[in-house]
């Protein structure tokens, strides 16, 4: 009998107690434990199973989860004796940053400290009896109400410290989803701030604590050491490319393939490869997103549910307001290439509006990005990496993605495609202005822009949106030069049948060309000097199909002409 899929669920309790799916990950704690590290953390995408894990070391280790032992008699875990005389054996300090996506840094660190004062509530029994003086008692009322600032940074190790007295065991400490908040403090302009506030936090709870057992934090990327862990020189920290806990997040292929067969799905082995393979874990290659893997088996439909469970924000604003490079490089992803560039698995946020790699690297640890070969570059000490996008409903995201920058700025897109394949060259220029408007303002990323860039930035979204909205009827080919000199768009049908497009982008040169009616004569003498038509002639295109159109820019006026 099939076990019921829980979605959602990541309780460890829950998931055991209603018999639900579930893949026995628990020999993390086995080599967790047995790793000796003081501080563990461990970075994965999101919805890899964190949380779950989380949740399922809280319940091995807690005292407060000692006569709990059924949930672990058929796991692997259980099969150790060492292990089952651990069950149940310390106090255990369990806290989520998931929530802590504030606007500004007052509600950010204000929120942290009421999640902290979660912990407080629920060992409230300490304020019980003589184990506490009053100035002690006094802080735990302190902690869930206006403890400032420097008190909340050190709340952790005070906890730890009551509950050492009490047990007479030092805690485990487990802090999940850590750099949530980091990464809104990045989008909201506060990261200096916060930083230095949870450098002291994290100084103070996994450092200079003299109560802590062990602690692990999980997150999706590995923020700077110079940014918060700067004091953590006990800090062991797993990424994406690390060999430890390889196979305890995500589901192996092997582990996929035998759900599918649970749930008589084994004829969707190859959909479900395409659509949800393709993360690697240190050397453990076919790994598969857990989330998307139990919403097809419970609706045998294929389909985006990885891409869509949260925001994907910030993802989309370093593609939107990135440079010239990122974008061209961008489009090649979305084309189904490869693109190398050097990686570096320290995300610094704040040099995210100026280095490449830092983008890069941030969107392989988010998941959207794998690695397909890798080089290590002895002269910077770099990782030189081959990425393509992580699979399908990846890229199905990001054509969403890009669908919403245009429909959100109802910049009359899809009213310019109607008009260009009616030949409307009025209608085409009207909805064109229009776009170039929208588009010009919304990829810029106010750090690089000029009046010079305008149609760069202008140039790079269009060529977006036409790989998303036409993707599937032609074979779109963009090619450049440096500077403004040649914009040059080539769209071939996939059935011939079609008629094939030709653009070619100019910026008006005020010495040379008059007006913008120039500019365009200009880029169709271009299209022809240059015999842009000949590919697609020799693919058996007719000269009489191929529609040739020369688009004159001057700062946010467009001009075409054919």
């Amino acid at each position: 009998m099939k076990r019921t899929v829980a979605i959602g669920i990541q309780d460890f309790t829950k998931i055991k107690e209603r018999n639900a799916f579930y893949v026995d990950k628990t020999l993390f704690i086995k080599e967790w434990w047995e790793s000796g590290d003081d501080v563990t953390m461990i970075t994965r995408p999101r919805r890899f199973g964190k949380t779950l894990t989380m949740s399922m070391v809280e319940q091995f280790f807690s005292v407060t989860c000692s006569e709990s032992t059924d949930l672990f008699e058929n796991m692997q875990i259980w099969q150790d004796e060492r292990f089952r005389q651990l069950h149940g054996t310390y106090p255990v300090i369990s806290l989520t940053f998931s929530d802590i996506k504030e606007t500004n840094y007052t509600s950010a660190w204000k929120k942290i400290r009421a999640v902290i004062a979660d912990q407080y509530n629920k060992y409230y029994f300490l304020t019980e009896g003589s184990l506490l003086n009053e100035n002690e008692k006094r802080y735990f009322d302190l902690i869930a109400s206006s403890a400032e600032e420097y008190e909340v940074t050190l709340s952790l190790r005070r906890l730890s410290e009551f509950l050492f007295r009490y047990y007479g065991k030092k805690v485990i400490i487990l802090l999940d989803e850590y750099d949530t908040p980091m990464q809104e403090a990045y989008l909201e302009d506060y990261w200096d701030e916060l930083t230095a506030f949870v450098r002291s936090l994290f100084n103070a709870s996994f450092k200079s604590n003299p109560y802590l057992e062990k602690a692990i934090m999980t997150g999706i990327t590995r923020v700077s050491k110079e940014s918060i862990f700067s004091d953590l020189n006990n800090l062991k920290v797993i990424t994406t490319t690390s060999d430890e806990y390889a196979s305890s997040f995500g589901f192996t292929e092997k582990e996929v393939f035998s759900a599918l067969d649970e749930y008589g799905l084994s004829d969707q082995r190859e959909n479900v490869k395409k659509w949800y393979d393709g993360f690697t874990f240190g050397q453990i290659k076919d790994i598969y997103n857990p989330w998307s893997i139990l919403n097809f088996l419970d609706t045998g439909k294929l389909g985006a549910y990885w891409a869509n469970t949260s925001s994907n924000s910030l993802a989309g604003k370093l593609i939107r307001e990135s440079g010239k490079k990122i974008k061209e490089d961008f489009e090649l992803l979305m084309k189904g290439g490869q693109i190398r560039t050097e990686i570096d698995e320290q995300i610094v946020y704040n040099q995210l509006d100026t280095s490449e790699s830092a983008i890069w690297s941030l969107l392989l640890a988010g998941g959207y990005l794998k690695v397909a070969d890798t080089e290590f570059n002895e002269r910077t000490g770099r990782t030189c990496c081959c990425l393509e996008l992580t699979n399908k409903e990846v890229h199905v995201m990001f054509n969403g993605i890009i669908h919403e920058w245009f429909a959100d700025y109802d910049c009359g897109y899809n009213d310019f495609i109607r008009a260009l394949f009616a030949d409307d060259l009025k209608a085409m220029n009207i909805y064109m202005n229009r776009v170039a408007m929208a588009t010009i303002s919304f990829f810029d990323s106010g750090n690089r822009s000029s009046a010079e860039s305008e149609p760069e930035r202008f140039y790079h979204g269009f060529v977006l949106g036409l790989l998303v909205e036409l993707g599937d009827r032609y074979i779109i080919t963009s090619n450049r030069e440096s500077g403004f000199g040649r914009y040059d768009v080539v769209m071939e049908p996939r059935e011939h049948s079609n008629p094939a497009f030709i653009f070619e982008f100019k910026v008006r040169d005020g010495e040379e060309e008059a007006d913008l009616s120039e500019t365009v004569k200009s880029a169709l003498r271009q299209i022809e000097d240059k015999k842009y038509a000949s590919d697609l002639t020799a693919r058996g295109i007719p000269e009489e199909r191929i529609r040739k159109y020369g688009f004159a820019f001057q700062g946010k006026r467009v001009l075409i002409g054919r």
